[in-house]
């Protein structure tokens, strides 16, 4: 790929996989999003709806997937839009590695600000004279972000260590919780339960509740573009990259499923549930009691830990490899790397300290705090489809790599561009009625601020010296420079 090797390729292909795993982690999204969509549809939307959007980020997943054994890269997304590009190859190169850069950032400081949330659900359980704040939850989220950072700066070794426990942790969980929804609670909701429908959202109209409901699968499966930025530290790279991408959300569509039916079949009083703080955990006292739900409230939270502990992973491999091509201001100083460790320790604390700014505003007003991290998802999937559009574009010129759809690249990345370009406009909708400064949906205020930088900036500076993606030499030059 023209780069001289820095990082150490330690990933084996289970470890590929774990990383956008634990990324998208179906005991996180699901737990902090089920109570959306219990008023934006009910069990109909939640049950289907997580039926048709696995199958359409699949759809992203696999025109992804065809990409990365193309272009094996820590830059993955930024790399393959400024090699796929006919022209403007810098200006494609530049805004995709932005809009990844930022929906990176978000996703680190929302897995953080919710584990945060349900480390103070279970606080308030265990002892009930606790009171949880907004400025204690911004303090336990710096907390645990500072400690990911940490350990993201030990040896890759760790990180892949602490991914594989992440899979079993997630997988073993997944079957504890689902088991006691079944076994314990005497009744349950009965299988034509599945269709009923709930708008809760303020809105009149049915059909817009229910599709923002699709909301919650679409949140939870973000970030399996992970397996592609890690490719620099995995073996074979070329196929166990696309392979960790499409497993990991084949995984976490049929683990998701069991976990949303369990969940279903347990729901008590609906009303109140659905208007709890936290109706998941409503759910779980009111089926399997405190003290088991307390319990299963630990395994959440670890799987929170754990999913951020990845995000912020894949985060400092995108931030070093835009870095190294000059894309971030002292790029010298943040694609270096520990000659101890052979990670990019200072990407690290550069992607601790973003994420920390986006969660400060929280410690005023947590619709500030929601409004910046909201641009988590959509600047990811617009990031997702600029390397799949461009590679369409290219048509019969894109030289796959050995792991690719054939015949169906096309039709497969057709399906995934128009997906992405719905889900986003979806996104930025209004998400609630009336409007009001709580409810409002900043998202598109605060994507077009993103891109507004990152447009002043380049016509400004960064079109006259960033031409995309740097080769350091031919092969045999390149090899020469190999610190490994």
């Amino acid at each position: 790929m023209g780069y001289p090797r820095k990082l150490t390729r330690r990933f084996k292909a289970f470890d590929n996989f774990a990383i956008s795993f634990t990324i998208i982690n179906v005991l996180s999204g699901i737990f902090s999003s089920f109570g959306f969509g219990m008023n934006a549809g009910g069990p109909r939307v939640l049950v289907f709806g997580w039926l048709g959007v696995s199958v359409m980020v699949l759809f992203v997943g696999a025109a992804m997937a065809e990409v990365a054994s193309a272009y094996p890269t820590s830059g993955a997304l930024y790399f393959s839009a400024g090699k796929l590009a006919k022209r403007h190859k810098g200006a494609w190169s530049w805004f995709t590695g932005w809009l990844n850069f930022v929906g990176q950032i978000g996703g680190t400081a929302a897995t953080g600000y919710a584990a945060a949330t349900f480390v103070q659900a279970f606080l308030a359980l265990q002892w009930t004279s606790y009171r949880p704040t907004t400025h204690q939850t911004v303090l336990i989220t710096a907390l645990i972000i500072v400690l990911q950072g940490l350990a993201n700066t030990r040896a890759v070794q760790l990180v892949a260590v602490l991914n594989r426990i992440s899979v079993w942790w997630l997988l073993i969980g997944l079957v504890v919780i689902v088991t006691a929804l079944v076994a314990v609670p005497d009744q349950h909701r009965p299988v034509s339960f599945v269709t009923h429908f709930a708008n809760n959202t303020g809105f009149t109209n049915g059909l817009y509740g229910g599709m923002l409901g699709l909301l919650v699968t679409s949140w939870t499966f973000t970030g399996f573009d992970g397996s592609f930025h890690m490719s620099e530290e995995t073996v074979r790279a070329t196929l166990n990259a696309p392979r960790g991408i499409t497993r990991a959300i084949g995984w976490s569509a049929l683990t998701g499923l069991v976990l949303m039916l369990a969940l279903v079949a347990a729901i008590g009083d609906y009303g109140r549930q659905a208007s709890a703080d936290a109706p998941p955990v409503q759910i779980l006292i009111d089926a399997l009691g405190q003290g088991t739900a307390k319990a299963l409230l630990l395994i959440v939270i670890g799987a929170m830990l754990f999913c951020g502990l990845a995000n912020l992973t894949s985060n400092t491999r995108q931030i070093f490899a835009f870095s190294r091509d000059g894309a971030m201001p002292g790029s010298r100083w943040w694609h270096s790397v520990s000659p101890r460790t052979r990670t990019p320790v200072k990407a690290v604390w550069l992607a601790v300290g973003c994420s920390l700014a986006l969660v400060l505003p929280g410690w005023w007003s947590h619709t500030a705090f929601t409004a910046i991290v909201s641009v988590n998802v959509v600047g990811l999937f617009l990031a997702y489809a600029v390397p799949i559009l461009l590679r369409l574009r290219l048509g019969d010129e894109f030289r796959p790599g050995p792991w690719h759809l054939g015949r169906w690249g096309r039709p497969v990345g057709v399906v995934a561009v128009t997906w992405i370009a719905l889900s986003s406009v979806l996104f930025m909708l209004p998400q609630a009625a009336p409007f009001t400064v709580a409810s409002f949906n900043y998202a598109p205020v605060a994507l077009a601020a993103v891109l507004l930088i990152a447009t002043v900036w380049w016509f400004a500076t960064a079109r006259r010296r960033f031409r995309g993606p740097v080769s350091y030499g031919r092969p045999d030059e390149v090899a020469a420079m190999d610190l490994i």
